[in-house]
Parts: structure tokens; C-alpha cells; sequence
């Protein structure tokens, strides 16, 4: 019975589900990796350019190699490449899970493994990137975001995440284990999938441009879409202050908040509750403000969020600034990836999504970098503070932009 006045729900396909699926399974071997490998490189040095530098290895595949998965992604079959790199990411974490063992793990080899993961997850996002609108309805891309992100926040951050450490304290192979047969397991529920829009942007073999070409044509379109230039702009700033800040966590949770290593699992996981406090907010906030105010008002209150925790005085605290960054970060996010995905035409999603995410993560490895600078040479609550000056100054690139409504084009026609 449908009562007056009342919206129909939305509902979304059932192909989408075993998206979700696979992302869940592998979001609960990611957050046990994610505590893992910051603990396997705290354990080997105290040294914060180091840390960071293991970290900035796993963020510079997105410089290297993003254009060419994005090319990739809209000239393949997406679901093909994701179990393909799935099953590589499995094979690489049995071999770390195994160095682990024979206690054969230094700096320089984890730096290493982390470079290799980050190229897998660069070309994975490529295909990742359309694989979503080309199943759901875009009146329902807001709830299959705002419903992927919560699973991938109750997964990683507060499933994988704690019992990762636990794990951990038992024998580091066994989260690194586990993170093997999540791969693997995400890679079988792709390959079961069926159904959704095939890649590529509708042209012949024969009309089909140089990988260089298209890379290019990528990037123009998202240069001149004024609004999604923008966004990318303001995303990157965000993405340097969140990736550096992260990179040094481990530092901050065991030194200056003196909570340890369960100390630190315990701020991924209340970042993770925050998150999930912030799923209903997502599609509420963003018919009622907008996506651009949405955008606009949360990079101010994560930079208000950022300096409370550089002067955070107790654990209790910081705990509860963590909880609110969740929950910001979290409606931040569903909705710039959804404007982004309503904005691009599918034939060029692939290319603009992945141009996009190698702007703001090459942003991000240069934060990491600048952040372990600070943090050695400063201290931890200079870096934080830092942060939420740069955090602030990120909403000044929306002021007086709009949202237009797209029109269907052909690919490398722009909008706006």
C-alpha cells in the first residue's frame, strides 16, 4: 500500500548486491592489513620519515599509473580486471604473510610491498570507478554509496581493524592471512556477477585513439568542467591534510596519547562508528543543503574536528574528535563521489574518475611526505594544527559554484 505523498523507496538491482558482498569480505581483510603493516613498520623503526615513507611507496602508484587504468577501465571488461587484480593483491599478501614468519621483513622491502599494493589498488579503482553507475539507477547512486561506504567502514575499520590487532599480538602473519582469503573471496563474488553496462565509450576499433590520446582526453574534460575542477581541487587539499595525519597515527596514538598498538586499532574503529552515524546524514544532508554546500560546510568542520585533536589533551578527547571526523568524512565523501559519477558521462568515467583520484592521492603521498617532516622536526600537535588551517582554507574553491544538470554526450565532449 503506497500512502499519498509519500515517496517510493528506491530500490536498488540485485547485481549490486554481490558488489557489496565483495566489498565487505575484502573490506575485513584490508582493516586487519591497515593495522598490520603501520604496526610491522613501527616495530622495525620509531623514525617518523620512515614510517612515512612506507607509506608515501603505497601512495605513488597513483601518480604513475592512474591515467593508464582509467584508459584501461573504459576499454575493458571491468568486472575481468578487478577479479585479475584481486587475485594478484591475494598472491602478494601470502608472500608478505610468509616473509613475516621467516622474520625476513626490513624498511626497504616494505616499502616495496606497499608500491605493489598500491598499483594493484590504482588499476582495481579504475574499473571500480564506473562499475557502480553502470548497475544502479543514478536517483539511487546516493543510498549504494552512502550503504558500500558504511560496509566498508563496519568491515575494515571496526571488524577488521580491532581483530587485526589482536591477531597481531597473537603472530603477525595470521591478519596478513586473513587479508590473503579476503582477496580472494572478493574475487569470487566478482566473477559471479552478472549484468550492468559494459565498459568502453561506444566507439569502433577502428576509431579508437592511442592510450596516450585518451589519457589526455580524460584529463581535458575534467579541466574544463568547471565544477568538478573544483571539487578535484578541493579534494586533493583534503587528501593531503587526511593522508599525512594518517601515515603518522600510529606515532600519535602510541607516543603522545600513550594508547599503544590496541590504542591505535581503537581510533580506526571509533572513525568507523563515527562513519556509520554518518550514513543516514548523506542523502538527508544532501537534498536539503546540496552537494556543493554539503562539501563546503564539511571541510570546515573537519578542520575544526583537525585542531581539536592537535590539542587534544586526554585520550577520551581525541577519541571523540575521531568519532565526529567519522562522521564528517564519511558524508564528505558519498556525496563528492557521487556528484562526480552524475556529472561524467559513462564512456569517460573510467578516465575522469581515476585523473581525478591520481590528483588527490599524488596530493596525498605529498602530505605524507610533509607530514612526517612536521611531525619529526615540530612535534605531533603542529601537524594537526597544520591540518586544520589547510582543512579550512580547502572550502574557499566552491564559493559561488553551482550544480548543473548533465546532458548526454558523446566522450570527450565537456560539460560546463
Amino acid at each position: 500500500m503506497r500512502f499519498p505523498g509519500r515517496k517510493p523507496r528506491l530500490q536498488l538491482p540485485r547485481q549490486f548486491y554481490g558488489v557489496w558482498a565483495a566489498v565487505t569480505v575484502s573490506s575485513l581483510g584490508d582493516g586487519m592489513r591497515q593495522v598490520a603493516l603501520p604496526l610491522l613498520t613501527a616495530d622495525l623503526t620509531d623514525d617518523a620519515r620512515l614510517v612515512a615513507l612506507v607509506a608515501f611507496a603505497g601512495q605513488l602508484p597513483w601518480l604513475l599509473v592512474s591515467l593508464l587504468s582509467g584508459v584501461l577501465a573504459d576499454r575493458l571488461e571491468r568486472r575481468r580486471v578487478l577479479w585479475l587484480v584481486d587475485m594478484a593483491r591475494a598472491a602478494t599478501m601470502a608472500g608478505v604473510a610468509l616473509l613475516t614468519v621467516f622474520d625476513a621483513l626490513s624498511i626497504p622491502l616494505l616499502a616495496a610491498i606497499a608500491f605493489l599494493l598500491g598499483c594493484g589498488h590504482t588499476l582495481y579503482s579504475g574499473s571500480w570507478a564506473g562499475l557502480v553507475p553502470s548497475l544502479v539507477a543514478p536517483e539511487s547512486l546516493t543510498k549504494a554509496n552512502a550503504r558500500l561506504q558504511a560496509s566498508w567502514l563496519i568491515a575494515g575499520s571496526l571488524l577488521g581493524a580491532p581483530v587485526g590487532a589482536v591477531l597481531y599480538e597473537i603472530t603477525p602473519a595470521l591478519p596478513l592471512g586473513i587479508d590473503t582469503l579476503s582477496f580472494m573471496a572478493s574475487a569470487g563474488f566478482i566473477l559471479l556477477m552478472t549484468g550492468g553496462r559494459p565498459a568502453g565509450s561506444g566507439e569502433a576499433p577502428s576509431e579508437r585513439r592511442s592510450l596516450r590520446e585518451d589519457a589526455l582526453n580524460g584529463l581535458g574534460w575534467l579541466w574544463r568542467h568547471a565544477l568538478l575542477r573544483r571539487v578535484c581541487a578541493m579534494s586533493a587539499l583534503v587528501n593531503l591534510v587526511v593522508a599525512g595525519l594518517m601515515s603518522v597515527l600510529v606515532l600519535y596514538a602510541r607516543h603522545t596519547l600513550e594508547l599503544g598498538s590496541s590504542g591505535y586499532a581503537l581510533l580506526v574503529s571509533v572513525f568507523a562508528v563515527g562513519g556509520i552515524a554518518g550514513v543516514p546524514l548523506a542523502s538527508y544532508l544532501g537534498i536539503r543543503l546540496g552537494p556543493v554546500r554539503v562539501l563546503w560546510l564539511g571541510s570546515l568542520i573537519m578542520g575544526g574536528i583537525c585542531a581539536g585533536l592537535g590539542l587534544a589533551g586526554s585520550a577520551t578527547a581525541a577519541v571523540l574528535f575521531v568519532a565526529c571526523y567519522g562522521a564528517v568524512s564519511l558524508v564528505w565523501n558519498v556525496t563528492a563521489a557521487t556528484l562526480r559519477q552524475s556529472q561524467v558521462p559513462a564512456g569517460l568515467l573510467g578516465r575522469v574518475s581515476m585523473t581525478f583520484q591520481m590528483v588527490n592521492v599524488g596530493s596525498g603521498a605529498l602530505g605524507v611526505l610533509l607530514t612526517g617532516l612536521v611531525y619529526y622536526g615540530i612535534g605531533p600537535r603542529a601537524s594537526f594544527l597544520a591540518g586544520a588551517i589547510l582543512l579550512c582554507l580547502a572550502s574557499v574553491f566552491l564559493i559561488g559554484s553551482r550544480v548543473e544538470v548533465p546532458v548526454d554526450e558523446p566522450a570527450g565532449v565537456p560539460a560546463g
